[in-house]
């Protein structure tokens, strides 16, 4: 008895400590998008710029046109992310997107279901208004239709005007998803879609196979669905649902989770429609489509059952951890450069074991498998495609070890980080950052057109 007191004691103490940190870092990185806004707005006021360049060089026009000519490369957020426009001044990739002249950072849902992300990154980029598809909608009990794009920022986008994608965590399975949907033609009034409007993609800690912590931080690793009834997304659960439905319209701008097509505003569902939401019985947390229900084992796997790996683009993956070996045990590494968000999680992913009496989530499964982590998705996950069918992959440990880049294969690198080493604040990272996003720039840039590939690797 008094062993169970102390247990639940402790994870009491645990839900306190990770509660408070992530509520701290939440409020650490809106303060600071304020601030910013007000120190630019202030700037604006008082030093206005009156230079004006009334001369261009006619090889700066050249330059204008031949930058103009190559495919856009687009940057996509991971969960709680943010694009262009949310949070003020405020760069999900740390600024990242300047290192190059045509480069997007959309704004999807921040904990919609990749799915859902999925066909609001196609209407980002095409235009129009975002379609969910009547039976997926029905199904998970929302609007068909939801934000409108009067002008795409790729209207172009097709096979002669493919795009790079470049997908940070749950961004990358985003890119993914939608490569998928372009190849089944999913998009209704766009008949002529295929795989190939995709010309690379390349994952930064990318979401592949699931993570072991989003059991950690409440959901069942008996389904992979419910969420314990204690536990940090529980909590998160609650925040979002009263946050969506107070509806505030300038909060709502500056940052939105995404769940408008759900209409959980006071305005449409009013004081018994928010209780309904609280006690789990409508909302996007009661239908599962969310995006952490994506993020377990059992849910990437779901996922990965029907994405290919298409054989005309290619694929490039860092995946980061912040681990080593001491004595056959695996530990923390660095814990000077792990961010205070995530030490905790690093060790309890690092000692994690799957329930004895919950069956294995694919054959073969060992708990050793999934003990190296960046404090967020396991290493095993960043790599590649690997459950239920694994995709073909190379280790790059230097650049020679992918001369010649081949399409259909997934070339990926093991770099010491966490998981926000390489997003919002540059200063962490330090040099490692341009090494990252210059050699991903570079790569773009290196196949900036399609190839006839003469070893196609395809996956069924």
């Amino acid at each position: 008895m008094i062993v169970r007191w102390w247990i639940t004691a402790l994870q009491l103490t645990e839900l306190f400590v990770s509660s408070l940190f992530h509520l701290v870092y939440g409020f650490y990185i809106f303060s600071t998008a304020v601030a910013g806004d007000l120190s630019q707005a202030l700037s604006d006021c008082f030093y206005k710029n009156n230079v004006e360049v009334s001369l261009k060089s006619e090889d700066s026009k050249e330059n204008l046109t031949s930058t103009k000519d190559l495919p856009p490369i687009v940057l996509v957020h991971g969960i709680f992310g943010f694009g262009k426009g949310r949070l003020g001044g405020l760069s999900y990739f740390a600024g990242a997107e300047k290192k190059d002249d045509r480069v997007l950072v959309p704004d999807l849902g921040s904990l919609t279901s990749v799915y859902d992300r999925a066909r609001e990154l196609f209407y980002y980029l095409k235009g129009g208004q975002v379609d969910y598809g009547e039976e997926h909608s029905k199904a998970c009990g929302h609007s068909q239709f939801g934000r409108i794009y009067e002008q795409g920022h790729y209207p172009e986008w097709d096979e002669d005007h493919p795009i790079h994608f470049v997908g940070h965590s749950a961004g990358a399975q985003v890119v993914r998803v939608l490569q998928q949907m372009l190849a089944d033609k999913a998009f209704k009034g766009y008949e002529n879609t295929c795989e190939n409007w995709v010309l690379s993609v390349t994952a930064l800690s990318g979401a592949f196979n699931g993570t072991t912590r989003t059991y950690f931080d409440g959901m069942n690793p008996e389904d992979g669905k419910s969420l314990r009834p204690v536990s940090l997304l529980q909590l998160c659960r609650i925040g979002v649902i009263i946050y969506d439905w107070f509806d505030i319209p300038w909060l709502k701008n500056y940052y939105n989770f995404g769940f408008d097509h759900f209409n959980i505003s006071w305005r449409k569902i009013g004081i018994w429609g928010l209780i309904d939401c609280l006690l789990g019985n409508a909302g996007p947390f009661a239908s599962g489509d969310w995006i952490l229900p994506d993020l377990t084992l059992q849910g990437s796997i779901k996922l990965n059952s029907h994405l290919h790996t298409f054989p005309n683009t290619y694929y490039f993956s860092y995946a980061t951890k912040r681990t080593s070996k001491v004595m056959g045990i695996t530990v923390p590494s660095g814990i000077l450069g792990i961010h205070p968000l995530l030490f905790i999680r690093i060790l309890q992913m690092s000692l994690w074991r799957h329930p004895p009496d919950v069956p294995p989530p694919y054959k073969g499964y060992r708990d050793e498998d999934w003990w190296d982590n960046d404090g967020a998705l396991n290493t095993i996950s960043m790599t590649h495609p690997r459950f239920p069918v694994e995709h073909p992959s190379q280790l790059v440990v230097k650049d020679s070890d992918c001369q010649p880049f081949l399409p259909g294969i997934w070339y990926y690198k093991i770099v010491e980080g966490d998981h926000i080493l390489f997003i919002v604040n540059r200063e962490r990272a330090g040099v490692q950052f341009d090494l990252i996003y210059d050699s991903i720039f570079e790569r773009c840039r290196k196949h900036a057109f399609r190839k006839n590939p003469t070893m196609p690797n395809h996956i069924s």
